[in-house]
């Protein structure tokens, strides 16, 4: 007799069930619940993430035909559409919340590196939208007759995992979420160019955290100093004050700007800093490390399913992108491990 175990039931030995358990027993996640539980809910997402179904119908065809092995795969007994479409409507996602920041942090605490040689952590924070059909999803109203939500992510550039993920309707500038970001002391951030928003940034000054954002190009300064010898590709490195009304009193202190010319792209950046003890290429290098959110957002939509649901809730919604980001770090766990 075959005594190996199923490959994902190897991937899912990697989740922690008793803290999984844990979160379920604080939000009352199985109250009344007799068969399907919040276990069985978790594992049945994961393996839709993991089989790439693109609806709730594909991923109950899937485990109905595999039916002799569920219990072998650590999922359970064979479930119905209903009661996986219930389960996502009624369940609470802050179960799955919690349990993907947890998975986060053992992301982080396995695959921890230093590659970048800085005291404190890197940060990209960006965002992306997810198109939903305004006629099913009618809460995520976006143009007139278009629906949908956005993903604001902070990812951590050495360890290659997210850190914090807070989702809203797409109609929400990606400003306002930088509010909800928890800022670590002696940490870097790295915005792109629409995040401009000088009072927010002086706040990340005030907390002692660093910032690199690409500066617009209208920009209104006067320099104060500037340095003369400059490595290749650095057009200028300068000390500089706002000019402008609302950003001189939105940001009273100096700051850093440096332009770049980017030898690749064929074009130039202009970033603003706090830091004035980096160099100015170790300055360019953080804001190339921009990068990986964006190709951390490309892996999502095209590796796990984000962009069709299984339910048109905003709780189903939540429910399936924190599965998402868990099965991202269960992705990762594993292959630090191997």
């Amino acid at each position: 007799m075959n005594k190996i175990k199923y490959i994902f039931s190897q991937v899912i030995e990697f989740l922690d069930r008793n803290h999984f358990n844990n979160l379920v027993r604080k939000y009352n996640g199985d109250h009344y619940v007799k068969h399907y539980t919040c276990w069985n809910q978790l594992l049945t997402l994961i393996f839709g993430q993991l089989s790439r179904s693109a609806s709730l119908r594909d991923v109950v065809i899937v485990l109905q035909a595999h039916r002799s092995k569920l219990y072998h795969l650590g999922i359970g007994k064979s479930i119905s559409r209903s009661n996986l479409s219930k389960a996502n409507e009624q369940r609470d996602y802050r179960i799955f919340e919690d349990f993907a920041y947890y998975m986060i942090a053992e992301a982080r605490r396995k695959r921890a590196t230093d590659k970048l040689g800085l005291d404190g952590n890197v940060y990209a924070f960006d965002s992306t939208t997810i198109d939903l059909c305004l006629s099913l999803f009618t809460w995520a109203k976006f143009r007139k007759k278009k629906g949908g939500i956005k993903v604001h992510t902070m990812f951590d550039v050495q360890a290659g995992v997210p850190t914090f993920a807070y989702i809203t309707e797409a109609k929400v500038n990606d400003i306002n979420v930088m509010d909800e970001i928890p800022y670590e002391k002696g940490s870097y951030y790295i915005f792109d160019r629409g995040y401009n928003d000088f009072s927010r940034l002086y706040l990340i000054r005030q907390l002692g955290a660093n910032f690199v954002v690409r500066a617009k190009k209208n920009v209104q300064y006067k320099r104060i100093s500037w340095k003369r010898k400059l490595p290749p590709n650095v057009l200028s490195d300068s000390t500089i004050c706002f000019t402008g009304f609302y950003p001189r009193d939105y940001y009273p202190e100096p700051l850093r700007l440096i332009r770049y010319w980017d030898e690749e792209n064929k074009r130039e950046f202009i970033f603003l800093t706090n830091n004035f003890d980096l160099t100015a290429l170790e300055v360019a290098e953080l804001y190339r490390n921009r990068w990986q959110i964006e190709l951390f957002f490309k892996w999502l939509k095209q590796h796990l399913k984000i962009k069709h649901f299984y339910g048109t809730s905003l709780n189903a919604v939540k429910i399936q992108i924190f599965v998402a980001i868990i099965t991202f770090c269960l992705v990762a766990i594993v292959c630090n491990t191997i």
